[in-house]
Formats: structure tokens, sequence, C-alpha cells
């Protein structure tokens, strides 16, 4: 099967990574005439092939994938899907921030935010993480979605610093998993087990700020953001393409 050439890069080029990679990947089954239901090659080898990272090759999929281009089987891999006839090839719109890089701002964010808020803690802010917390918890006892608490810790956390400018950045970071990439992205890889291990990793970033321990409470979120980062999107919760 025909290379597929990494994506051109330019200085005037302000499009997120993941269209630039599924412009080419695009362009590579419309020059190619790959039929609907041809597999693509394998998520090693195009990344390879691409230089690019594999979080970032996924993207591209999924870009790829809400647009109708391609279908991503679980377990089986990515499958050309038909174009409307006599449709020209289109450049892939932008569907939110990259994952990646807003889970990276995230952790540089709240890093830095949670160790301020520890050096803040008074009983009754500390009292309001708790029942976020235990809300949570009460979420995920009752099969609800845990997300809204979860929003509403971080943001808690965030209103300690006495800071309304971070505040105001937590949320809209937290808010852009709800961009048509990203929603997609966690449709396929939040499920029970997945908010149960969250829940555990909030537990700790509450006690490193029960015990004001700026240090405790840094290295609990920057661990709880990396797992959420790799659960959502790592090689263990993808599919196997």
């Amino acid at each position: 099967m025909e290379r597929i050439a990494p994506p051109a890069k330019t200085a005037s080029d302000t499009r997120r990574l993941y269209q630039q990679i599924a412009d080419q990947i695009r362009a590579f089954i419309h020059h190619g005439n790959l039929a609907a239901g041809v597999r693509l090659p394998p998520e090693r080898e195009l990344a390879l092939q691409l230089g690019v990272s594999r979080p970032s090759l996924r993207e591209a999929l999924i870009a790829l994938e809400i647009d109708g281009r391609v279908e991503i089987r679980m377990g089986s891999g990515v499958y050309v899907c038909a174009s409307s006839p006599g449709a020209a090839e289109h450049g892939t719109s932008a569907l939110g921030e990259s994952p990646s890089e807003m889970m990276q701002a995230r952790a540089m964010l709240e890093g830095s935010v949670v160790t301020l808020a520890a050096a803040r803690v008074t009983p009754n802010n500390l009292e309001r993480v708790k029942q976020s917390l235990e809300a949570m918890r009460q979420d995920g006892l009752h099969g609800r979605t845990q997300l809204e608490n979860d929003r509403r810790f971080h943001l808690t956390i965030a209103e300690m610093t006495g800071n309304s400018v971070l505040v105001r950045l937590v949320g809209e970071l937290f808010d852009s998993r709800h961009s048509p990439i990203s929603s997609r992205m966690s449709a396929r890889t939040e499920d029970a087990d997945a908010w149960k291990a969250a829940f555990v990793e909030h537990e700790a970033i509450y006690r490193g700020l029960e015990a004001r321990d700026p240090q405790a409470a840094l290295a609990a979120m920057l661990h709880h953001l990396s797992a959420a980062h790799a659960r959502w999107i790592g090689d263990s919760r993808l599919p196997a393409i």
C-alpha cells in the first residue's frame, strides 16, 4: 500500500495538529482511490509513516470518524467509508482543542492551583471539597455520571485560591471536554471502572489538602490528571488499530 507523506508544516498553518494529520490521511484515501471498506494500515505503522505520536494520530482518526470519512471498529481497525458521490475532498474542520494538549494545559494550571489552595485551606472551603467528593461517591454508587460533581470538585479547589481568574480558567479547560472530538473520545473510554479509579485519585487530592501539604496535594493532582489522560487517550483504552 502507498505510504502516507508526513504532514506539511508551514509557519502560516495555524490548524491544530490533528487537523493536519487528518488531512494527510484524507488525501491518502482520496488519491489512492481507496474504496469503502478498505482497512487502513495499523496505527503503529501510520504513526511511524507520519512521524507523529499515537495519541495525535488517534485524535486525527476520531476527527475523520466524526466527519464520516472512516469507521473505527473496536478491536478490528480503521476502515474507509464511502464519500458523497462527486464531493471533492475537503479539509478537516476544527472540532475543539486537542484532548492531549488540553490535558497538558490542565496539569500545568491545576498543579499550580492546588499548590496555592493547600496553603490557603480553611475548615469551610475544605468541607466544600469534601461535599463534592461525597457527591461523586454517591453518583458512583447509584450508577450516575460523576461528571458534574467532578467539575465541582476541581472548581471548588480553584475557589480556595481566592483568584477569580484561576477559577474561570479551570472551568474553561474542564468544559473543553464537551467539544465534538473530546466528547467522542470520552464516549469510547469512560466507564464505571474509569470513574472508580478517578474517585480514588480525587480522594488522594483531598487528603493532601486536608493535611495542608502542598507537595502531597500537587503530587496527587498531577497523578490524577496523568492517569485521566492515559485512560482517555492511552493505549489500553483505545481501539486496537
